[in-house]
C-alpha cells in the first residue's frame, strides 16, 4: 500500500519516522512529508501556535503538493492528531484515495464531501480533550453520510498522543494494539 503519513502539531519528530519504519516493515510505502520545514517542539501549545501563525490554507496547500506526485497510484492517507485533520481533509477530496487511518485526531467534514465506501479507521484516547464523546458522535455519523466505511477504536486511561513514547501520553499497552490493528486494517485495503 502507497501511505502518506502527516506528523502532529508537534511536527516531524522521531516517532513519526519509527511508525513510517513499522508500516514500511510491513511492506508499505511510506511518504512522511515535513509541513513545518524542520521545526519541532516540545509542547502542544507552542506547535498549535506555529500551525496558527502558518494558517490552514498554506498547510492544507504544502499537505496537498506533497501528496499530489502520489495520489494517481491511490493514497492511504495518515496521520498523528492534527496530521489526521489533514489526512482526512485530502482523503476526502481525493476520489483515487483507498483508505484512511486516523491516529488521535479528526476534522470537520465539508458538507459535500463524498466518497464511495472509503475504509476508515479511526484510534483516540477515551476520554480525549480534543475529541470529545459528543464530537466523535456527530463526526461518525457525518462521515457515514458520506459514504465511508468507518470503525472507531478508543482507548480507555490513553493520553492523546498515547503512540509517542517520547510524550507523557504515551500507553504502551494501547499504543501496541493500535498498531495491532492499524496493520491488519492496511493489509486488507
Amino acid at each position: 500500500m502507497n501511505i502518506m503519513l502527516f506528523h502532529s502539531t508537534y511536527g516531524l519528530r522521531p516517532a513519526v519516522h519509527a511508525a513510517a519504519a513499522r508500516l514500511r516493515g510491513a511492506g508499505h510505502e511510506v511518504h512522511v512529508p515535513d509541513l513545518f520545514d524542520g521545526h519541532t517542539f516540545e509542547t502542544v501549545e507552542e506547535g498549535m501556535a506555529f500551525k496558527d501563525e502558518l494558517g490552514k490554507d498554506e498547510l492544507l496547500k504544502r499537505a496537498v503538493l506533497a501528496a499530489a506526485p502520489y495520489s494517481e497510484r491511490g493514497l492511504v492517507y495518515a496521520g498523528f492528531s492534527f496530521g489526521a485533520s489533514t489526512a482526512q481533509t485530502l482523503a476526502l477530496g481525493d476520489e483515487k484515495a483507498r483508505g484512511l487511518l486516523l491516529l488521535h485526531g479528526t476534522s470537520d467534514i465539508a458538507e459535500n464531501a463524498e466518497v464511495d465506501e472509503l475504509p476508515v479507521q479511526l484510534h483516540v484516547a477515551d476520554p480525549d480533550p480534543f475529541e470529545t464523546q459528543d464530537w466523535l458522535n456527530s463526526w461518525y455519523l457525518q462521515m457515514q453520510r458520506t459514504g465511508a466505511d468507518v470503525e472507531i477504536y478508543r482507548y480507555p486511561g490513553a493520553g492523546h498522543l498515547f503512540t509517542d513514547p517520547e510524550l507523557p501520553d504515551y500507553d504502551a499497552a494501547s499504543a501496541d494494539l493500535t498498531w495491532k490493528v492499524a496493520l491488519g486494517f492496511l493489509a486488507t485495503l
